[in-house]
């Protein structure tokens, strides 16, 4: 374990952050610990969207100049 000092922390969150591990009978510092090890968790399943991961959607026959239509209707 290691002893770190954060700043620019918003001091509102701060207390209700506190006050919640309280509650939950946590210190201060496991409840920290907790809460980076699910954020970087999550950041790690985030992927990072590309355009070469949109797929074409076929909306049946009738539809092939859709595109061309709505733009005729939005912008004349």
């Amino acid at each position: 374990m290691a002893n770190i000092t954060l700043r620019n922390v918003d001091e509102r969150v701060f207390r209700r952050f506190k006050a919640v591990a309280v509650r939950r009978g946590l210190t201060v510092g496991k409840a920290v610990t907790q809460a980076l090890a699910k954020w970087v968790s999550r950041q790690k399943a985030v992927k990072k969207a590309s355009i070469f991961d949109i797929k074409p959607v076929d909306f049946g026959k009738g539809t092939e100049n859709l595109s061309r239509e709505i733009d005729k209707v939005l912008y004349g």
